[in-house]
C-alpha cells in the first residue's frame, strides 16, 4: 500500500533570508518528491510541504542540518495542516512585512565564486564583484528592510540579461542574490594617483605594480578603505606609519594563502580555520622567529595579525603579488576609517600615493573583526566585518525593546528584542560630535535593519561620556544606569548565555565608580540583576589624572610610594629624576591625582618599571609590550596579599615592590615580567577562593580588557579550575570596552523581566 499522503508547515527562524534558502529548500523538495511551497515572512522562512511521512521527516531532517553556509537557524517549529493535494513545488512571492528577519553578514568569496574568478573562460574571469547566495556583502550595502535588490548600494546597477536568468531561476546559487551582477552591468574598478589622474591598464595589476614598488595604496572594500604597502619593504613599512602617524602599533598584514601565513606565524588548528573560515577575521598569532617580514611592521612585538582575502578583489591583488601585504585600516591615527568616495581622496591623499577604487557605494563603515587564537583558545577582540549584525541569544529576553548605549572607547551599541541581541559592528571612539553623529545615525540604521525602536536604553555611569548624555536626552523611554564593570561580569555571562551569579573578576584601564573613585581591579558579586564589590585591587593615585595613562611611569612612581618597603632607587627613578619628586608630592596630596583601583595602571606601573614602556602611543600599549616582553616559560612568582575586610583588598603595590627587588637584585627582565603575571593570577585565585567560602558560589567570570592577556588567561584559568572554580571567559564578544554595550543590554532586559513579566 503506498504512504498517505501528508502535509506540514514548517516555520524556520534566524539568518535564513538573503543566503540562498529558498532555493536550496525547493531543490530539497524536488529531489525527495514533494509538494508544497516556501516563502519569506517576518519571522524568517515559512514552507508548506505535502508528501509522505517519510519523506517529510527526511526533508525535515535536511532543513536543520544541511542549510546553506551562511544560514543561521535559530527554531524549527513543525505544524501539520490539512493536505490539499498538490502536485508540484513552488517559491512564492515574500508574505508581509520583512523587518523582523536577520540581514546576513559580509561573508568571505566562497569556492564556487573563486573558481569562476580564476577560470579564463568563465565571464566573471577576474571580476572583483563576483558573488552569489553564499557569500558577497549583505550588511555593507543594506540601506532598509525588506533586503531586496533595490534597498541595497546595489541599486544602481540594472542587472544583464544573463544576470536576470541566474537571480529568477531556483536552481542556480545566484538566485535572489541582491548583489548579482558581472563584468558587463556591474561594478567597475579604477586607479587613481593622488592629484587624481587616471592610471591606464588593469587596475589590479597597476596595484600591485605600486606596492611591489614601494608605494602605499587605498583600496577601497566591502566596508571602507584600507591602505596597502610591501610588508616585506622595510622602507614601506616605515613610511606608510610616518604618514598614518601610528609610530608602534602593529600593522595587520594579508596573505595570499595558509602556507604563507604558516610561514609567518605559528598556527594551530583553530587559528587556521578562524584564517580559512567564512568571517575572515585578523587572527592575532605568535610570530615565527626569523619570519621574512618588515621589522617596521610589527616593531618589538612577538604576535602578528594575520588575514586571508575576502573578496574577489583581494583575492585578485593577493594573487598578484604573491607576496603578503599590510592591510590597515584607512585613516589618519585616531580618526574612522574613510568610507566615503567623496571625501577619501583629500582626506587620505597626504597618506596614499594612489587610490584603487569602485563606484559601488559602502552604506555602513564597517572595519575588519579580529580575534586572538592561541592554545585552541579563541578570544574575541574587535566584533566587526563578518559578524554583525548577526543575534546572540540572551538569558533573559525583554518584555519591552532594548538599547545598550556602550562606552566611549571601542564602542559597539546593542539593540535587543525577544530573546535575541544585535550587536553593532565596531563604531571605534566616541570623543567628539563628528563620531557622536556617526553613533546616532548608525542606531537609527541598525534599528531600521532589525525592526527595533527601543524603549529601554542602559547606559554607563560615566557623565561625561557622549553616549551617556545622548541616553539622558532620549525622550519616551526608561532609562536604566549601569555600572561599568557590572557591564562586562553581565557581557561575559550573556556571552555564555547564563543570567548568574558568578563571582565577577573585571579587570580594565578605567571605569566610572559610584564612590567617585576610578575603578578597574573589581572582585563583584554578580548576576543581571545587581552587582556587590566585594573586592578590589588597593587604590593609589593617578598623579597628573589623564596624564598618567599616556605617561606609565607616572603609576610606577605611585605605586613604589605606596608600598612599604619599596627601594629607595630603581633605573626608572634615575632616568625620570627631574621629575620624579614633583610627581610623588602630587599623589601624597591628590592634587590632580585621582585614586584608581585599575588592574590597566597596575599594568602600566610594572610595565615602565621594567623600562619596556614609559610613554605610551596607542590605548594599552604598555601592558601589551609587557605581556609580548615577558618568558612564558617561567612558572615562578612572588608572594602576594589579600587584606582581609569588606571588601577585600588586593595588594597591588606590594606586588610591585616585589617587582622593584626584583630588578635591583639583577634578575632578566622577562623573567620578571612572567613572575608579575603568574603572581597576579596567584592573587585573583587567593581572592576568588575567600568569596567562595564566603558565598558558596563556584562560578568565575573574567571580564574587561586585561582578560585579552593569552598569558594572564594562561596561567589564570587552569589555577582557578584547579581548585574546582567553573570559569567563565569570552567566546563570541570582545572582553574589552566592545562588549560593554551586550552586557548593558543583558541587565535591562533581566530588570525589565524582572518588573514586567519576561517573555519566553
Amino acid at each position: 500500500m503506498s504512504e498517505a499522503r501528508i502535509r506540514c508547515r514548517i516555520r524556520v527562524e534566524g539568518i535564513v533570508q538573503g543566503v540562498g534558502f529558498r532555493s536550496f529548500v525547493y531543490a530539497l523538495a524536488r529531489e525527495l518528491g514533494l509538494a508544497g511551497l516556501v516563502s519569506d515572512d517576518a519571522g524568517g522562512v515559512v514552507i508548506e510541504v505535502e508528501g509522505p511521512m517519510t519523506a517529510i521527516s527526511r526533508f525535515e531532517r535536511s532543513v536543520r542540518r544541511d542549510a546553506p553556509p551562511l544560514a543561521v537557524i535559530s527554531r524549527v517549529v513543525v505544524e501539520p495542516i490539512p493536505a490539499l493535494g498538490e502536485q508540484g513545488f513552488a517559491i512564492i512571492a515574500s508574505r508581509g512585512d520583512e523587518r523582523q528577519a536577520s540581514i546576513p553578514p559580509d561573508t568571505a568569496t566562497c569556492a564556487d565564486c573563486l573558481r569562476e574568478l580564476f577560470d579564463p573562460i568563465d565571464r566573471r574571469y577576474r571580476y572583483a564583484f563576483t558573488g552569489c547566495a553564499n557569500c558577497g556583502p549583505r550588511f555593507t550595502i543594506a540601506k532598509d528592510v525588506p533586503y531586496q535588490r533595490a534597498a541595497t548600494t546595489m541599486a544602481g546597477f540594472t542587472m544583464c540579461a544573463a544576470c536576470e536568468r541566474e537571480y529568477n531561476d531556483p536552481a542556480d546559487r545566484r538566485f535572489h542574490a541582491e548583489q548579482n551582477c558581472c563584468p558587463t552591468c556591474g561594478p567597475k574598478l579604477r586607479i587613481v594617483t593622488a592629484d587624481g589622474e587616471t592610471v591606464q591598464g588593469d587596475p589590479i595589476v597597476a596595484a600591485a605594480r605600486l606596492i611591489r614598488a614601494g608605494r602605499i595604496v587605498a583600496i577601497k572594500g566591502l566596508g571602507g578603505y584600507h591602505l596597502a604597502a610591501d610588508a616585506r619593504d622595510e622602507n614601506a613599512a616605515i613610511t606608510l606609519r610616518a604618514r598614518k602617524i601610528r609610530e608602534d602599533k602593529p600593522f595587520p598584514v594579508m596573505v595570499p594563502d595558509l602556507a604563507t601565513a604558516e610561514e609567518l606565524c605559528e598556527l594551530d588548528d583553530t587559528a587556521r580555520r578562524l584564517l580559512a573560515g567564512p568571517r575572515r577575521p585578523i587572527v592575532v598569532a605568535p610570530l615565527r622567529e626569523g619570519a621574512r617580514i618588515a621589522s617596521a611592521v610589527a616593531p618589538d612585538h612577538r604576535f602578528l595579525g594575520l588575514l586571508l582575502p575576502y573578496t574577489p578583489l583581494h583575492h585578485l591583488l593577493a594573487a598578484e603579488l604573491a607576496a603578503p601585504f599590510i592591510l590597515t585600516g584607512g585613516n589618519a591615527s585616531g580618526e574612522p576609517m574613510e568610507h566615503d568616495d567623496e571625501r577619501v581622496v583629500k582626506r587620505l591623499g597626504e597618506i596614499a600615493d594612489a587610490f584603487l577604487l569602485h563606484d559601488r557605494p559602502i552604506h555602513v563603515r564597517t572595519e575588519d573583526s579580529v580575534v586572538r587564537a592561541c592554545n585552541g583558545t579563541v578570544t574575541p577582540l574587535r566584533r566587526s566585518r563578518g559578524y554583525a549584525p548577526q543575534p546572540l541569544p540572551l538569558p533573559v529576553a525583554p518584555p519591552r525593546p532594548v538599547l545598550g548605549c556602550g562606552a566611549e572607547l571601542r564602542n559597539t551599541f546593542c539593540l535587543a528584542k525577544d530573546g535575541h541581541a544585535y550587536l553593532s559592528h565596531h563604531i571605534g571612539d566616541v570623543r567628539d560630535l563628528a563620531a557622536l553623529k556617526t553613533f546616532r545615525e548608525g542606531i537609527a540604521h541598525f534599528g531600521r535593519l532589525v525592526d527595533i525602536v527601543p524603549r529601554v536604553i542602559a547606559y554607563d555611569l560615566n557623565p561625561e561620556f557622549l553616549t551617556t548624555k545622548y541616553a539622558r536626552e532620549s525622550q519616551g523611554v526608561e532609562l536604566v544606569a549601569v555600572q561599568h564593570h557590572h557591564a562586562h561580569i553581565a557581557s561575559c555571562l550573556a556571552d555564555n548565555e547564563e543570567a548568574g551569579p558568578a563571582i565577577g573578576v573585571a579587570f580594565d584601564g578605567l571605569g566610572y565608580g559610584p564612590d567617585g573613585t576610578i575603578w578597574g581591579g573589581e572582585i563583584l558579586v554578580a548576576d543581571l540583576l545587581g552587582y556587590r564589590r566585594v573586592g578590589h585591587l588597593l587604590p593609589v593615585p593617578m598623579p597628573g589624572g589623564q596624564l598618567a595613562i599616556r605617561e606609565p611611569w607616572r603609576m610606577a612612581a605611585a605605586y613604589l610610594d605606596a608600598a612599604p618597603g619599596a627601594p629607595e632607587t630603581t633605573p626608572l627613578r634615575e632616568r625620570r629624576a627631574s621629575r620624579w619628586e614633583l610627581v610623588v608630592r602630587s599623589a601624597r596630596s591628590g592634587t590632580n591625582s585621582p585614586l584608581t583601583s585599575s588592574a590597566g595602571r597596575l599594568f602600566d606601573a610594572v610595565s615602565a618599571l621594567l623600562g619596556v614602556r614609559e610613554m605610551i602611543n596607542y590605548d594599552g600599549q604598555a601592558a601589551i609590550e609587557l605581556e609580548q616582553h615577558a618568558d612564558p616559560t617561567v612558572r615562578d612568582d612572588y608572594p602576594v596579599r589579600v587584606l582581609g575586610g569588606q571588601p577585600l583588598l588586593l595588594d597591588g603595590p606590594d606586588l610591585v615592590r616585589s617587582v622593584a627587588d626584583d630588578l635591583n637584585a639583577g634578575t632578566e627582565t622577562p623573567v620578571i615580567a612572567a613572575r608579575f603575571h603568574n603572581s597576579l593570577a596567584k592573587l585573583v585565585v587567593e581572592a576568588c577562593e575567600r568569596v567562595r567560602t564566603a558565598t558558596s558560589i563556584g562560578t568565575v567570570a573574567l571580564s574587561g580588557g586585561v582578560f585579552q592577556n593569552q598569558l594572564l588567561l594562561d596561567r589564570l584559568v587552569p589555577a582557578l579550575q584547579e581548585r574546582g572554580f567553573r570559569v567563565l571567559t569570552h567566546r563570541r564578544v570582545p572582553p574589552n570596552d566592545g562588549g560593554i554595550s551586550f552586557g548593558q543590554a543583558a541587565i535591562a532586559a533581566a530588570l525589565d523581566a524582572a518588573r514586567n513579566g519576561a517573555r519566553r
